[in-house]
Order: structure tokens, then C-alpha cells, then sequence
């Protein structure tokens, strides 16, 4: 018997606060997520993965307005035909998670943003079994840096140094149940913790900060410390794709990112 999908899935579209963004503006679109690459849509490659994966039984996506995911013909459908949902976004990211968990039956919640078109649904997949076979309140998709460098030797890339080497995220979350939603408020600040020390400091307290400022603890024992502080089992999950965490953040990675998928078809 096919074991049906356990996942509700959230994928995070809106726009940061401020400054306008590069990547939109390339296109003269008004959010980064609804660029083209290489013929599709960013947005829609990150729901067709989803989609394909097999993993999600609801796949919620939270943006400011309804049209504008209904302005991608694509996902106009899916919309309509109930394949896909609408979420209007909050102030920020922890308040958006906490709308969805506010939705008939939310958990488990896996959570991505509209900005990461390389995952796939082997990545998606793998993350899932791990969940399974780890079985947290909440997770975390991290890859080795030396994944990511094996692939891009010239890649420049703000890798988390620990005690065990690199790591980079992959935008890609887990919360298991109600209790684990309290582990999002560390991003209401935003996130991106690697360029910003201070939300880091704020998110997670001072001992954690040392630990990962010095390298004194392992990715692993990262994970523990934060499970002692929230009283929950929160779990790094390894991802060994150098893909998973490439998210477009800056016109040149989308440049990158577009190579990549023409590379993938076969196309250069």
C-alpha cells in the first residue's frame, strides 16, 4: 500500500522590508520570486518540486496579495484547482509561520522560501526520510561545505564555521508540532544569521554565540545546546547536495542558478 504524504508544506514569498530588491528589479518584476529563470518562473520551479516530491499532503504559499500568485498562469491553476494555497504574508517571517500554524491540521509544517528553485524532489525527499528515521520536534537542512566545494571549487559562498568544518543552510525547516513553533520566533528578526551576528545574538543568547563565534561545538552539539534551551529535540539534518542550499539572493546568484538549471536540461 503507497504510503500516503504526512507533510504540509509553507513556502515563504513575500518581499523583505526596505530597500528594493536587485533581483526583482533586473526583471522589473515586484517581487524577486516571480523572476523568469530559464523559462519558468522561480516561484513555480519551488512548488513543482514540492509537487513532485510526493512528501505534501497542502502546500500553503504566503505572500502580500493573492494576485500575485495568480499573475503566474501556472499557478493560477494549481490555485484554483486547490493544489496550492493562499496565506497573506505577515510583518515578518515568525509571524507568517504562526499564521500557518493557526490553519486546520498544520502539523507537521516543512517550511522553504520562494527563493531557493534549485531544490528538488530528491532533496525534498531525503529531507523527509531523515525526519522519519530522526523523528525531531524540529530540524534544520544543513550541507558540509566540502559538498559544496567539491561541486563549485570557486564558489564563494558564507559558510557557518564550526568545530566540524563548513555549513550552509538550505532554507529548509521542520516543525513537528504546536510546541516547536515556539523555536521560529528566533526569526522574527529575519534571518540570514550568518551576515547579521547580532540576530544571532538575539535568537539564540550569548553562550550560543561564543560556541559558534570560537568553533568550540560541533553542528551536532549546536543542535543540543538549542534543544536544552527550548526542551525539545531539534535536529540538523544533513543534506549531501551541493545544490540544496544555493538560494538567489543577488543578481549574480541568479546568473549562477540559471547556469545550473540549463545544465541540468542538458542545455550547456
Amino acid at each position: 500500500m503507497t504510503q500516503q504524504p504526512k507533510m504540509n508544506a509553507l513556502i515563504l514569498a513575500a518581499s523583505r522590508k526596505g530597500a528594493e530588491d536587485a533581483v526583482a528589479k533586473t526583471q522589473n518584476v515586484s517581487h524577486k520570486c516571480l523572476i523568469d529563470l530559464d523559462g519558468t518562473v522561480m516561484l513555480q520551479r519551488v512548488v513543482e518540486a514540492l509537487i513532485e516530491s510526493g512528501q505534501c499532503k497542502r502546500i500553503i504559499v504566503t505572500i502580500e496579495q493573492r494576485e500575485l500568485i495568480e499573475s503566474v498562469p501556472k499557478l493560477n491553476q494549481l490555485l484554483a484547482d486547490g493544489t496550492i494555497e493562499y496565506l497573506p504574508s505577515e510583518d515578518n517571517l515568525f509571524a507568517s509561520v504562526s499564521a500557518a500554524a493557526q490553519l486546520d491540521d498544520p502539523w507537521p509544517l516543512m517550511i522553504t522560501t520562494g527563493d531557493n528553485p534549485l531544490h528538488t524532489p530528491e532533496m525534498l525527499q531525503h529531507f523527509c526520510a531523515e525526519l522519519q528515521r530522526v523523528k525531531p520536534d524540529v530540524a534544520v537542512a544543513m550541507t558540509p561545505a566540502d559538498v559544496i566545494l567539491k561541486a563549485y571549487p570557486d564558489g564563494k559562498r558564507a559558510f557557518h564555521n564550526l568545530k566540524d568544518g563548513g555549513w550552509s543552510s538550505c532554507n529548509l525547516y521542520a516543525l513537528m508540532n504546536s510546541e516547536a513553533l515556539k523555536t521560529a520566533k528566533a526569526f522574527e528578526g529575519g534571518g540570514q544569521f550568518g551576515k547579521r551576528p547580532s540576530r544571532l545574538l538575539k535568537a539564540f543568547g550569548l553562550g550560543f554565540v561564543i560556541l559558534y563565534k570560537f568553533k568550540l561545538a560541533t553542528l551536532a552539539q549546536l543542535a543540543q545546546r538549542l534543544s536544552r534551551r527550548w526542551n525539545l529535540n531539534i535536529q540538523a539534518i544533513t543534506m549531501p547536495f551541493a545544490d540544496a542550499p544555493i538560494d538567489v539572493d543577488n543578481p549574480g546568484d541568479m546568473v549562477r542558478t540559471v547556469a545550473i538549471l540549463k545544465k541540468r536540461r542538458g542545455a550547456e
